[in-house]
């Protein structure tokens, strides 16, 4: 069998190191883009023989070599050789030797330069519509929790301090909203990577008359780029990507970081189904939310891509440096960690149950009233600052008689205001306060049925 040749090879007098062979190549990496690297070159084939620079016997010749060549990657029956470098190379080899010197012709006008550009895109988009579907999953799976624990009633935290009462609802709900920045967020994303770099060549375009917007049109970009020197050296889309991505990872981390905390035998308020924990190989009594540590955890690697990335395009002179094919190692890697820990925390989303019954035993801990009693004085009159000072002082009272706000009797209430009456019981206790929020999107019961219906509707709209 003849030595693979590159495109390149009859520019230089030496054949390419071995040692360099394997520090240059790309291939192990890049071959996930098979597909969109065909779809691009039947597009460009197409635009080709439009503009007359092949035969409609030639397109039609590669047309079916790319096609059969897609079909033998897919059943595993294609040899990806690394001397090829990356897939381009390595398609484009299989082609020609397909079909002779009409593959030769596939690459007029094109450079790998707008080739990977364009190929980066066109999976940027697909990867995108996966994560928003694993996104909308996930938001499904916590709203479906959220119903299920609507009237239930449990402290919200600040300062990681017992703050006011909150449904437990609200509190699931409030991560449907993160996750629905995320969704739009990568929704733009999309709509701004969506546009074809394909004909910029090498970096300043070509002699030939390429139909760009042609070849746009048919891979269903919204339009082309307008300057061939930035389009090829472009990688904003994938560091705008990557930081969305390290968005999801942090609000995923933040419910793993809250649900590893409440499944702690000191707060008891969920349990982790046992098919998503481990236990000790040492202590027998352990159910480790292992899961939720790792979705955590690996919250990091993906800040690391983005480091990586935006380090990658600082120093960049202007046009395509070969320092750019480690985009795809990063910006792939954040996909993949990203899918992972999504459809992770799904999973123990959907085999997870707050225990009401411990949440409520120690409920009225903490003072969760003491905001209500201050705005039930704000009704008598009282101004905020005033009612704040007064309600501090009957809180450092309580911790001192071991009393809650709402075992205090009125006579001693009337010490502190003489604004106080009767019904000030009516504001005092947990059970009181949730139901007493009357702002939109607050954190009662009420307002969290509100909530769920808003999302279905969304997700019946998306």
């Amino acid at each position: 069998m003849a030595e693979a040749q590159k495109s390149w090879e009859k520019r230089l007098d030496k054949t390419t190191d071995s040692l360099a062979v394997d520090f240059v190549e790309s291939l192990s990496v890049d071959k996930r883009l098979y597909k969109y690297d065909i779809v691009g070159s039947i597009a460009h084939a197409e635009m080709l023989c439009e503009q007359k620079l092949l035969t409609k016997e030639e397109f039609k010749q590669i047309k079916e070599a790319l096609i059969d060549i897609s079909r033998q990657i897919e059943e595993g029956k294609f040899k990806f050789d690394k001397t090829y470098e990356d897939i381009h190379m390595a398609i484009e080899a299989a082609l020609i030797k397909r079909i002779g010197d009409a593959g030769k012709k596939l690459h007029t006008g094109r450079s790998r330069n707008d080739q990977v550009a364009t190929d980066m895109r066109l999976w940027m988009r697909d990867e995108i519509e996966i994560i928003n579907t694993k996104i909308t999953l996930l938001q499904k799976a916590l709203v479906k929790l959220a119903e299920k624990y609507a009237s239930g009633i449990m402290p919200g935290y600040t300062h990681l301090q017992r703050a006011q009462p909150v449904s437990i609802a609200a509190y699931l709900l409030s991560f449907v909203e993160q996750l629905n920045r995320d969704y739009l967020r990568l929704k733009n994303r999309r709509a701004s990577a969506n546009v074809s770099p394909l004909g910029s060549g090498a970096i300043a375009g070509s002699s030939l008359p390429l139909d760009r917007k042609k070849s746009c049109g048919l891979l269903g970009f919204s339009d082309i780029t307008y300057n061939t020197i930035d389009s090829v050296s472009d990688r904003d889309f994938c560091a705008e990507f990557i930081f969305d991505c390290c968005l999801i990872a942090a609000h995923l981390s933040k419910l793993a970081e809250d649900w590893i905390i409440f499944s702690t035998t000191e707060f008891g308020f969920i349990r982790v189904d046992d098919a998503f924990c481990t236990s000790s190989s040492m202590m027998p009594q352990k159910r480790n939310p292992d899961m939720l540590e790792l979705i955590r955890g690996r919250s990091g690697a993906v800040y690391g891509s983005l480091m990586a990335i935006l380090t990658i395009l600082k120093a960049q002179p202007s046009g395509y440096n070969r320092d750019l094919q480690e985009d795809k190692v990063h910006t792939f890697g954040a996909a993949d960690t990203i899918e992972a820990c999504i459809d992770m925390t799904c999973a123990i989303v959907g085999n997870t149950a707050f225990n009401k019954d411990k949440i409520s035993a120690d409920i009225e801990k903490g003072f969760l009233d003491a905001t209500s009693l201050a705005e039930y004085l704000v009704t008598k009159g009282v101004p905020f600052r005033t009612a704040h000072g007064i309600v501090g002082s009957l809180v450092a009272e309580c911790e001192k008689q071991g009393k809650t706000l709402a075992e205090i009797d009125i006579e001693e209430f009337k010490k502190h205001s003489k604004a106080i009456d009767e019904d000030v019981y009516q504001h005092l206790g947990t059970e009181n306060v949730a139901a007493a929020y009357k702002s939109d999107a607050a954190a009662g019961s009420s307002q969290s049925l509100e909530q769920i219906s808003y999302w279905k509707k969304q997700f019946s709209e998306r």
